[in-house]
């Protein structure tokens, strides 16, 4: 591993979704790492348990949407020298649709021995269904949840 700060895994995370290399974004978690979405809705996951998890859940991704750029990246440390907070946007444009989207994030990311232990990623289930097209069979998933 090139670098161990939570900063300097998290931005070498950022290049490798740039260059489309999931596998190796998979790479940079624990073998036990955990990856938790709070407000994920619909069919997405809350929890990934483990790299190939990650591995499994990242491997369509550039098939879905097509990240051209961080538009804006912001770390701030926090108490703990093995956890910090960034805030960040990604854009690009949805592979399905072609059109453009600009996606805001927060992540709560702590790091053991140079990998992610835990990636708590708080972002927008619609802002994301909206991005991909998918906004209908959201809203489909949760009236049948409700139902």
């Amino acid at each position: 591993m090139m670098s161990s700060t939570p900063e300097e895994i998290f931005r070498r995370m950022l290049d490798l979704m740039l260059a489309k290399d999931m596998s190796a974004v998979a790479d940079l978690w624990a073998p036990d790492g955990i990856a938790e979405f709070p407000f994920a809705a619909g069919s997405s996951p809350r929890v990934l348990r483990g790299r190939e998890e990650v591995r499994a859940y990242l491997a369509h991704y550039p098939e879905l949407m097509d990240m051209k750029e961080v538009a804006a990246l912001t770390v701030r440390p926090t108490d703990q020298t093995d956890t910090v907070v960034v805030e960040w946007t990604a854009t690009g444009r949805t592979v399905a649709t072609r059109q453009p989207y600009r996606l805001d994030y927060i992540v709560v990311l702590t790091v053991r021995d140079g990998l992610i232990a835990l990636f708590r990623d708080y972002w927008s289930p619609l802002s994301a269904a909206a991005a991909a097209g998918d906004l209908g069979r959201l809203i489909d998933s949760l009236e049948r949840r409700d139902a």
